[in-house]
């Protein structure tokens, strides 16, 4: 029998990603690494010759929006994982529109295999467009999909017992975007958290994932009487501080706010942005190695969310008293 890319792997004590690049991208192994997948392979018998493996392959990538911060963090870490095996990225931007991210599956599946980055369509339909085409999801389950999601259990969870240590005692959550599988897994974590630690809850309606969405939720999240708001994303909290304070409501003096992702200007604007840090680019590279894997025909499973982490900073505080 053949021997296959999976058996040097497994024989090599290696992930299936890891003995490819042993073959297509050999410096960036470490020596001992590579000794032992190289030694795995001649036992077993093993010919790369023009090995799928290893072949340079075009793959599309289909993002929510790519003006999100997020979503270009994630285009920058999948271009420059696929940069070093000299694949090639067609970057689609369905503009949170589902008849253009339906049209874009369509178009991808042309190409080697695709990467679905926070798809907005129903399950059924995604897996019912991909077909048979070698796909990798990013933040979402899809039955029968390989995909890889960022933890949104722990982050958020560690955010509530922060704002609960704080003193406050009445929350509102502000909702992203409809049709959003981060979204509905980040409300359901924090709704749980917040009756564990006996905090009233209020859930803000739907809002873009973008600073207007935001500016948008800050009326209701201000009508709601609630003294801390946990947003969808960044993005969104920073336009919560800013409408909020254009309705002479001060962060966190008068409301505390929590992000989450934990993009660049997080850090930056004045005050920081408390937020659940997500690996973002971490996600990206991941995924291109699953992918590409799959490309190659071997058979990849879902990883264990990646995990989140609160990062405290100058948006949170007590509750006026």
């Amino acid at each position: 029998m053949t021997a296959k890319l999976t058996d040097v792997a497994r024989k090599a004590g290696v992930s299936v990603a890891t003995a490819s690049r042993a073959f297509g991208e050999p410096d960036r192994l470490a020596k001992g690494t590579l000794d032992r997948v190289l030694e795995a392979a001649n036992d077993l018998g093993y010919v790369t010759g023009t090995s799928p493996a290893t072949a340079t392959r075009t793959f599309g990538v289909i993002l929510p929006d790519v003006a999100n911060p997020v979503y270009g963090t994630l285009l920058k870490a999948i271009q420059g994982q696929a940069w070093h095996g000299r694949h090639r990225t067609v970057v689609f931007d369905a503009d949170e529109d589902l008849r253009r991210e339906r049209k874009q599956i369509e178009q991808a599946r042309k190409l080697d295999g695709m990467l679905l980055c926070s798809p907005r369509l129903p399950e059924d339909e995604v897996i019912d467009l991909v077909g048979s085409t070698p796909s990798v999801v990013i933040n979402r389950l899809i039955t029968g999909v390989p995909s890889i999601v960022m933890d949104t259990e722990h982050g958020p969870s560690q955010a509530i017992e922060h704002l609960a240590a704080l003193g406050h005692s009445h929350i509102a959550y502000a909702s992203g975007p409809h049709g959003s599988w981060a979204d509905a897994r980040r409300a359901d974590t924090v709704a749980r958290a917040c009756e564990r630690y006996g905090i009233r809850l209020t859930r803000l309606s739907h809002q873009a994932a973008s600073i207007q969405g935001g500016r948008a939720a800050a009326a209701p999240a201000a009508a709601s009487g609630a003294t801390a708001v946990v947003a969808y994303n960044d993005l969104v909290a920073l336009g919560l501080e800013a409408g909020l304070l254009e309705l002479g409501r001060r962060c966190p003096a008068d409301i505390s706010i929590v992000g989450i992702d934990d993009i660049d200007l997080a850090s930056a604007v004045t005050p920081a942005l408390t937020t659940v840090r997500m690996p973002i680019g971490r996600s990206g590279t991941l995924a291109v190695e699953l992918l590409l894997t799959a490309i190659a025909g071997e058979r990849v499973s879902s990883l264990p969310p990646l995990d989140s982490q609160l990062i405290v900073r100058a948006s949170t505080a007590a509750p006026a008293s």
